[in-house]
């Protein structure tokens, strides 16, 4: 929770629980399926968590 805290609710405060609710759902899509994460070796979670799939 820290990132999504740093990255997008300080940055942008929420008027109201809807408007925090719309910020989490459009950073959550973000974090998944756009953000490169180091951890993942520069990939988006998306991708290498579609490809364990695929593994398996």
């Amino acid at each position: 929770w820290r990132t999504i805290k740093y990255e997008k609710i300080y940055l942008n405060p929420p008027q109201d629980g809807l408007d925090l609710y719309a910020q989490l759902a459009e950073y959550m899509d973000y974090y998944n399926h756009r953000r490169r994460h180091s951890s993942l070796d520069n990939r988006i979670p998306a991708e290498a968590y579609s490809m364990i799939e695929q593994v398996a």
